[in-house]
């Protein structure tokens, strides 16, 4: 599906292994559905990153990008005053998300993107 928005946010991190199962659990059945309410949020995607190996000026590279986060979250945005709305600082506090799994997640960046016209 193309984008339906000017902007992304990306949410990526690490998390502690003993913590893993737990993250992705909470992710996938709490923290999304509860972003996903949130009056402007459009979609959300999460994945992990992979081992990249391409062709790439007629030589074959893999390439290696020190301290990348394993895991990043996509949030399809209508605008991004949707990041400071009272309904996503709520969302990002309920559940089990800011107790059991933000005090194990570390490497955390957070980039907007806005999409060239």
């Amino acid at each position: 599906m193309p984008l339906q928005s000017r902007y992304l946010f990306s949410a990526a991190m690490d998390v502690e292994p003993a913590q893993e199962a737990i993250f992705n659990e909470v992710y996938d059945t709490e923290h999304v559905p509860m972003l996903l309410t949130v009056p402007g949020v459009i979609s959300v995607a999460r994945f992990k990153t992979q081992e990249l190996t391409l062709v790439i000026g007629g030589e074959r590279k893999t390439i290696v990008i020190e301290n990348e986060p394993r895991y990043n979250a996509l949030y399809e945005l209508e605008s991004p005053a949707v990041l400071t709305s009272e309904a996503w600082a709520a969302a990002v506090d309920r559940g089990r998300w800011p107790g059991q799994v933000r005090p194990y997640t570390k490497n955390r960046r957070h980039v907007l993107y806005e999409r060239l016209p």
